[in-house]
């Protein structure tokens, strides 16, 4: 089940700490009206989330993660189509993320939304290379 993050925040930052710097998600919520955050629940437990920025005709996909064992069961699939659902209702004109350059599974994904590789950003992965990918 998607929902729209209200509460819950601290449980959020708890589960995924290797994503969620602390109090990030607060900060989001609280300062940037542009910021959205959608997690996914399975028997009311939170295992993945998404976050993206709309800003005006824009939309930026900043975070998507998915816990290991509840992977390669279209839960990214589900989040991705509530990003776009969101999108088409804020009349979005583009939608751009960047990624690592050896996540093969993400970069399908979001190749199979249409989404086009624009430009490689050196090293900005820790030393490892990104794509920046973007839809139009």
């Amino acid at each position: 089940m998607i929902e729209k993050l209200t509460n819950n925040i601290e449980k959020l930052e708890k589960i995924f700490p290797e994503v969620i710097k602390k109090g990030r998600v607060e900060n989001d919520l609280a300062n940037n009206p542009f910021s959205n955050y959608y997690i996914y629940k399975d028997c009311n437990k939170i295992i993945a989330f998404i976050n993206f920025d709309i800003m005006y005709e824009r939309m930026e996909l900043i975070d998507i993660y998915v816990i290991d064992n509840y992977r390669n069961k279209k839960v990214a699939t589900k989040l991705m189509n509530q990003m776009l659902i969101d999108a088409q209702i804020n009349d979005v004109k583009s939608i751009s993320l960047e990624v690592r350059k050896d996540n093969n599974k993400a970069i399908k994904m979001y190749e199979k939304y249409g989404f086009k590789q624009v430009a490689i950003r050196k090293g900005y992965y820790q030393g490892i290379d990104g794509l920046l990918m973007e839809k139009r």
